[in-house]
């Protein structure tokens, strides 16, 4: 790898022989991908995908210690994901006990990140690029990030540049102030290799359409067509929500880091089709398509039958204008079904600072009446145990289903359980 003179220079140990393993790590991670160069990192703020003080985690809080010991912190502030905790969700007294021995280092790791270089006590969200978090980057801005669903946003929604990398590395990035260039840093590398023609009756859910494109096309990027009947081609808040659902769900369902929408997205609505490679496959998805690929979801309930003890909404975490919808929706199903609560325990979840602003309005107040609790926590992070495993929880989310017990349920079917069934 060709590296500058100051790049050298660290490597060889002139800023300490900390700073050295972290761009030795940096190095040899590139040179796996056949990257040539560093770019440096141009984002304003960074983000790390480990939110959570798991105590079997010792290594990186030694790790951690070591970085902040030779003064090698992050040279830009970082978001982390979302906390792993939060008292207001319904939990049993065993739970909490496992909870509290599960996350015992959650103190020590937020004093770590806080001297890292933390943005802020409520920088914890998956969704760190929306406005109110404000961690937003710019249109070809080069990041060093990890978290699936934040990686595939920024590179697709907003025309960012970054890969898809793994915890540590994307805070080794940030400390040393470049990454090595290769596959979504390059224009090659962001270029459609399928093309996704949209030929449903209805907009297909945003969940279900993109864990359709994730496991067909996997790690490749796809161009997707036919979206503008329905969405617009602006990027409006509504357009944007439902981009981040289908891109979190691409990602983790698949490995997708880049989409292009026609004529919508940065890059698609510049280059048109001439981002898209020569003799691209293509995947129709229709309504059949879709239907067989949620059919194809495993229920890993020990009963299939038995009724939801809890519903989770948001994740990724919901936008301020999902919890203003949902809020009327909620509102409206109750109402029509001659109920005033929920009748499953529902968590809506978002980002602290989209809460504060939420809570600020009588929609706020007209949600908490219906039973809804809202809350910042992360939903993967509350599922991660033997305990929670167990019991039978419902979603809208395709990465929660994908990485946990909880069972897929589209939006609307959602609603009518929490509202009308209650099962």
């Amino acid at each position: 790898m060709i590296l500058t003179k100051e790049q050298r220079a660290m490597l060889e140990g002139r800023q300490g022989e900390t700073m050295a393993k972290v761009v030795k790590t940096l190095v040899m991670y590139g040179e796996a991908f056949g990257a040539e160069r560093m770019v440096p990192v141009t984002s304003r703020c960074g983000h790390t995908v480990i939110s959570f003080g798991i105590g079997v985690m010792r290594p990186v809080y030694q790790l951690y210690d070591q970085l902040l010991n030779a003064n090698a912190v992050s040279r830009q502030p970082f978001s982390a994901d979302p906390r792993p905790l939060d008292k207001h969700i319904p939990s049993s007294l065993l739970q909490d006990l496992v909870f509290k021995v599960m996350y015992s280092q959650q103190e020590r790791y937020e004093e770590q990140l806080r001297k890292l270089g933390l943005m802020g006590e409520d920088a914890y969200t998956c969704a760190c690029y929306l406005p109110e978090a404000g961690n937003t980057p710019e249109r070809g801005e080069i990041l060093s990030w990890a978290e699936s669903s934040a990686v595939v946003y920024a590179n697709s929604v907003l025309g960012a540049r970054c890969n898809r990398n793994s915890g540590i590395i994307e805070l080794m990035g940030s400390i040393a102030g470049f990454v090595p260039e290769f596959g979504l840093l390059t224009d090659d590398g962001r270029r459609a290799d399928w093309i996704v023609e949209v030929r449903t009756s209805t907009l297909p859910d945003a969940q279900l359409l993109g864990s359709a494109v994730g496991m067909k096309v996997l790690e490749k990027v796809p161009f997707v067509r036919g979206l503008d009947r329905w969405l617009s081609r602006e990027l409006n808040e509504r357009t944007c929500a439902y981009l981040k659902d289908f891109g979190a769900a691409c990602a983790s369902n698949g490995s997708v880091g880049l989409y292009h929408i026609e004529g919508t997205t940065p890059e698609a609505a510049d280059l048109g089709e001439s981002i898209i490679r020569e003799n691209a496959p293509v995947y129709v998805v229709d309504d059949e398509e879709l239907q067989r690929v949620k059919d194809s979801y495993p229920c890993i309930w020990k009963d299939p039958d038995a009724v939801p003890k809890l519903c989770f909404m948001g994740c990724p975490h919901m936008t301020l204008g999902q919890l203003r919808e949902w809020t009327d929706r909620v509102e409206e199903s109750l109402r029509a079904a001659g109920n005033q609560k929920v009748l499953i325990p529902t968590v809506f979840t978002t980002a602290p600072a989209v809460k504060a602003e939420f809570e600020k309005t009588e929609d706020a107040r007209r949600l908490k009446r219906t039973g809804v609790v809202l809350s910042t926590i992360c939903p993967l992070m509350y599922m991660n145990n033997p305990l929670s495993k167990k019991m039978p929880v419902i979603t809208s989310s395709n990465k929660l289903r994908t990485y946990s017990s909880a069972r897929y349920y589209s939006d609307e079917e959602i609603l009518a359980k929490i509202t009308k069934e209650g099962k």
